[in-house]
């Protein structure tokens, strides 16, 4: 189902439209996480990874409550961006010998997965918003914090060693 399909006739359809594509997302970003802790050498970015794994499935069960306060289906629905994301990744991840390199693209991996997530996030919270859903907001605007601290984070850790490493 494209985004713009006749399901989607009002907002709220929208918002749930959305909602299940960021569930989506978060699943698969379960499945990345560990797969780029394996390959990470750094021993901050490794465990980095394996805490914003816990982190994301509290995001998957979060959404899970927006769904039943809003009398949803609990549902995913494909997303294009994250896949993209993902193989991308796994892409250059394959094609990287240096280790510290690795490292590096590892990050700016996550990091466009972080940014995506933090796009959608913001939407969701102001749509929630406009049509009176402030409990849903709040879920909502918790992981949009998780997110954006991860990404601050990543930041962090490239900028302070792990891009200096790549680059010597």
């Amino acid at each position: 189902m494209g985004l713009f399909t006749k399901d989607i006739k009002s907002m709220n359809d929208l918002f749930v439209h959305q909602l299940q594509d960021i569930y989506y997302a978060e699943k698969q970003l379960v499945k990345a996480l560990p797969k780029m802790a394996d390959k990470a050498t750094d021993r901050q970015l490794k465990q980095g990874f394996l805490t914003h794994l816990e982190e994301t499935r509290t995001h998957v069960q979060r959404l899970e409550q927006v769904f039943k306060m809003l009398g949803s289906e609990v549902k995913a629905v494909d997303c294009p961006a994250i896949d993209g994301i993902i193989k991308e990744a796994d892409e250059v991840a394959g094609e990287v010998a240096d280790k510290s390199v690795l490292d590096a693209a590892l990050i700016n991996a996550a990091q466009a997965a972080e940014h995506y997530e933090i796009a959608r996030y913001g939407s969701l919270i102001a749509w929630s918003k406009q049509l009176g859903r402030d409990d849903a907001a709040a879920l909502l605007q918790k992981t949009l914090e998780e997110e954006k601290a991860t990404d601050k984070k990543l930041t962090t850790l490239a900028e302070s060693r792990v891009n200096l490493r790549a680059a010597s």
